[in-house]
Order: C-alpha cells, then sequence, then structure tokens
C-alpha cells in the first residue's frame, strides 16, 4: 500500500476516455478540467457522488492497449456540464437548460502517469468482474466506481511500473 494515499478517506473512480480525444498527458498539460460530454445516466449518477479529493483511475479506451495510464484527481463536483449548453457541441442536450441541467460532472486535475499502461488483459486476469467494473463483459460506462480494496491492488500495479528513462513525470 503506497502512504500517500488514504484509502480510508476516499472513494475511487474509473474515468475512460480515448487518447485520440483527451489523453492523460492533455490532463497533465491542462491542469484542472471539466470531465465533460459523459451521457449516460448512470455514470452521470456516480459522479454527482463524487466528493474532492477522490481518486480516479484514467483509463484509455479505443487505444493500443486498452487500459489504465494514471491518476487524477477530483477538485471540484455538482458542476453543471456546459457542453449540454453549447449547440456546437457533439454532447448538446436540447432537452438541458440552464435553470434545470440535466448533467452534472466533476472538475479533475492530474496527479501522475504511470510508466506503462496497466493493459485491460491483465486487468482481466487479476480482477473479478465483482472486484473491478470495467472487466466485466460488455460494460461500457465511462465512469464507475473502483472499490478500496481493488484500488489498492490497481494503484500497487501501476506505482510499480518502472517509467522510461528520461521520463519527466
Amino acid at each position: 500500500m503506497d502512504c500517500r494515499y488514504h484509502y480510508d478517506a476516499m472513494n475511487f473512480w474509473l474515468l475512460k476516455t480515448e487518447p485520440s480525444v483527451f489523453s492523460i498527458t492533455d490532463l497533465r498539460r491542462a491542469g484542472p478540467v471539466i470531465w465533460d460530454g459523459v451521457r449516460n445516466y448512470q455514470a452521470r449518477n456516480y459522479l454527482r457522488i463524487a466528493q474532492p479529493g477522490d481518486l480516479a483511475f484514467v483509463y484509455h479506451s479505443n487505444a493500443e492497449p486498452t487500459g489504465v495510464v494514471g491518476l487524477a484527481e477530483v477538485v471540484e463536483t455538482l458542476i453543471d456540464d456546459p457542453s449540454q449548453f453549447d449547440v456546437a457541441s457533439p454532447y448538446f442536450d436540447p432537452k438541458s437548460a440552464p435553470a434545470l441541467a440535466r448533467w452534472q460532472t466533476v472538475r479533475v486535475r492530474f496527479v501522475e502517469e504511470f510508466g506503462a499502461v496497466v493493459p485491460l488483459a491483465t486487468l482481466k486476469e487479476r480482477f473479478t468482474p465483482d472486484e473491478l467494473m470495467v472487466v466485466r463483459k460488455g460494460m461500457r460506462l465511462s465512469v464507475m466506481p473502483v472499490g478500496v480494496a481493488a484500488a489498492q491492488r490497481l494503484l500497487g500495479m501501476g506505482l510499480a511500473i518502472t517509467p522510461a528513462a528520461g521520463d519527466t513525470h
């Protein structure tokens, strides 16, 4: 267990993103950002219960390999996702209004990037579907909770990977 994290004082999440759209490297460069564009009610409901200080495993989907690439921290919660009001956004929701927003999200900041991807194939070998939702067949949620025991193991796996020579994170 890594002493930098106090597991009993936070929730853990897994946030999926396509690296061609927004990667962990983009998160590192951008500073705290709104995690916008989530348009699944269950994923939105998970975002609604996130708390400042929670850690999120950043998962690159539609990549080779897919898997967990690092950590982010929730720094602000219950933000109305501005993309729902932007008619030029692919996430625009004509049924949403500023007075009664349908989509809330969080602001996250970069914490660290793992030395290498913890690939989905490895996750499937080491976790059951009950332990880690992302390994469930057909699981397509972009936001999902991670239990404390699974988070401890996953964090240990990610932090055990040695960064490449010359890496500056």
